[in-house]
């Protein structure tokens, strides 16, 4: 009974160090294909339909991604970037009254069984004081890095996302990895976790992004601080290209 309050009560101070500002809010959207399915109707909505809907709204900058690579089952990203979460809860009610979207969105919205998908599973990340605001990449990029990491409680999420904003995201500069949003999970799976992505040109500036990263001396002063050690326990990193129609 005491761990379990414990580990509230570590929650709670985790949501008041990120509510002392005002924290931008991701939608993160999984789309799992079905097999031997046309994804068309899909692709259409994105952008015919939904994207201009959101970008009408002020929501700009809407990154939609397949993987680089013939992962299986195919899946399709979507990234939405709102103001804070009343945005987000606000967003849904202006799709709803949105006559043009309700007009643009008529085959998606009529497919029923048709849909070339599974399932959707979304995540709700709230970014952080160390990096608040999404960061459009430059249009060179191609390849985008999806990073989750895990923690064993709440306790040790709070201590990794403290490295990062007293410490890491200067490091991710200097090593020529530019990050587009970083924040910690409010809702989704993997909880607890913190997300984050980053955009370079090819695998080649990747290599060389990490390589600089792991030889920063500031790098491997703070993985020596006992304050961070064990304050991850896994870490799951996918792979993304820019579909056609993203706006990242």
């Amino acid at each position: 009974m005491k761990a379990k309050l414990f580990c509230s009560l570590v929650f709670l101070l985790i949501q008041f160090q990120f509510s002392n500002a005002q924290a931008e809010v991701y939608e993160f959207r999984t789309y799992e294909l079905e097999f031997f399915k046309s994804a068309d109707v899909l692709h259409n909505y994105f952008k015919d339909a939904l994207i201009p809907a959101l970008n009408r709204q002020g929501i700009q900058n809407v990154g939609a991604f397949e993987e680089a690579g013939d992962a299986l089952p195919k899946k399709i990203y979507l990234l939405v970037a709102y103001a804070n979460i009343q945005a987000f809860q606000d967003s849904q009610d202006a799709l709803a009254q949105d006559e043009q979207y309700k007009k643009d969105a008529h085959d998606y919205l009529v497919a029923g069984a048709a849909v070339p998908y599974k399932r959707i599973s979304t995540s709700l990340i709230r970014s952080s004081t160390g990096f608040p605001n999404l960061v459009k990449p430059d249009d060179a990029s191609n390849l985008f890095e999806l990073r989750i990491y895990t923690s064993a409680n709440e306790d040790d999420l709070r201590r990794k996302v403290k490295m990062f904003n007293d410490a890491e995201f200067p490091i991710f500069a200097d090593a020529g990895l530019p990050m587009v949003f970083f924040g910690v999970n409010m809702a989704g799976g993997q909880i607890p976790c913190l997300t984050y992505m980053l955009a370079l040109k090819d695998k080649e500036a990747h290599a060389e992004g990490w390589s600089k990263f792991i030889a920063h001396p500031e790098w491997q002063r703070i993985i020596k601080m006992e304050e961070y050690a064990n304050s991850m326990n896994n870490i799951l990193r996918v792979f993304l290209k820019p579909l056609p129609y993203s706006q990242l």
